[in-house]
């Protein structure tokens, strides 16, 4: 397995860069916009395809990556379902999967530090984000957040991990890398508390300055999704009244690009072919699947994702690859449902369509 800790001095982030092999996939949590180019750099030293990048929460302490790296590799964004974000490519809840070739992240909600702060357990370590700090924990006190909420988080989750789970946070402010859950259980001074009413006590006592960057990071945060009204201007979207017409077409091919596990979770068009985006170039260059339908149909490619931004990646590259009369829905099954367009494998309705 590749791993790689990154740290930004200014914001004293941790990023994590993870990939199973040299020349594989690979996927990056709590990335720093400042730091993008070095990452750009080592994935291509280490011939790695970025597929996923993950932020643990709203940041307020410096501005993410995670537009700029959607935009350099057209990756896919992931945040948590409770984030405040205008668009990411991929919303988790808590339990869900993140997956990549060879390596999985199990979604942990864990509120507190903010209301969409999650953490990432991966086989023998846990990506704590600010919840859980070394020797510390996250701040409380803006962003919706819950000293009694992140107490639960801590006490009913995170310490429940093996002993030996090794802990990486978002955040260090004293050179500290990496820790383990026995040692923060045992060592970490606000966690030698009795009751959820002491840690309120300690959490509302602080007196912490705000974060230099909150009032420039926050709402810059919120604002990280790719804009689908250009691909709309050139005319390769479709509306979900447009799209629904095109159910059950001899002359369109419907294709879902999301992961299984998106795909078990809020069920899918019917008649939709599964085309993961991680696979799209493969795809939709000369020879592969999805171009070589469509030539040979003469079928109309009409992509879908979660939210319209995976499939507003996939139109360009389409396009790009000489299928011209490809398109996307636009705002995804998101906007899908909201119009009660048709469901099939439905949650509840295993094999069926609901309309």
């Amino acid at each position: 397995m590749i791993f790689r800790q990154m740290f930004d001095s200014v914001s004293s982030t941790y990023t994590y860069l993870i990939a199973s092999r040299r020349g594989g996939e690979a996927l990056i949590v709590d990335p720093v916009l400042e730091k993008v180019e070095r990452y750009i750099r080592l994935l291509d030293e280490l011939d790695l395809k970025l597929v996923k990048a993950v932020d643990t929460h709203v940041h307020a302490d410096h501005i993410t990556g995670l537009g700029a790296l959607r935009d350099r590799t057209r990756c896919i964004t992931v945040m948590g379902e409770q984030s405040g974000v205008d668009v990411v490519s991929m919303r988790v809840g808590d339990g869900d999967r993140i997956e990549i070739e060879g390596l999985c992240l199990d979604a942990l909600y864990t509120p507190g530090h903010t209301d969409d702060s999650y953490s990432f357990l991966m086989g023998d370590r846990v990506f704590t984000g600010d919840t859980l700090l070394i020797r510390g924990t996250g701040r409380t006190d803006f962003q919706n957040g819950s000293a009694r909420e992140q107490y639960a988080s801590i006490f009913g989750k995170l310490l429940t991990l093996p002993d030996e789970t090794l802990v990486y946070p978002a955040h260090d402010y004293k050179g500290d890398m990496v820790s383990t859950i026995a040692e923060e259980r045992a060592c970490n001074p606000r966690l030698q508390v009795d009751s959820v009413d002491q840690y309120v006590e300690i959490m509302a006592n602080l007196n912490l300055a705000n974060p230099k960057m909150m009032d420039v990071a926050v709402p810059a945060n919120l604002k990280v999704g790719l804009s689908q009204d250009e691909i709309e201007a050139r005319g390769w979207s479709l509306t979900c009244d447009d799209a629904r017409t095109l159910v059950g077409a001899r002359d369109a091919l419907i294709v879902d690009l999301r992961d299984r596990a998106e795909r078990a979770r809020h069920g899918e068009i019917p008649g939709s072919v599964h085309a993961p985006y991680p696979d799209l170039d493969e795809n939709v260059a000369s020879g592969g699947l999805l171009h070589e339908l469509a030539t040979a149909t003469g079928k109309r490619l009409v992509f879908y994702c979660a939210f319209g931004e995976r499939s507003a990646m996939a139109v360009e590259a389409a396009q790009a690859a000489g299928l011209t009369g490809a398109c996307h829905i636009k705002g995804g099954i998101d906007a899908w449902k909201k119009i009660g367009g048709p469901l099939a494998n439905a949650p509840g309705l295993p094999g069926q369509a609901r309309q």
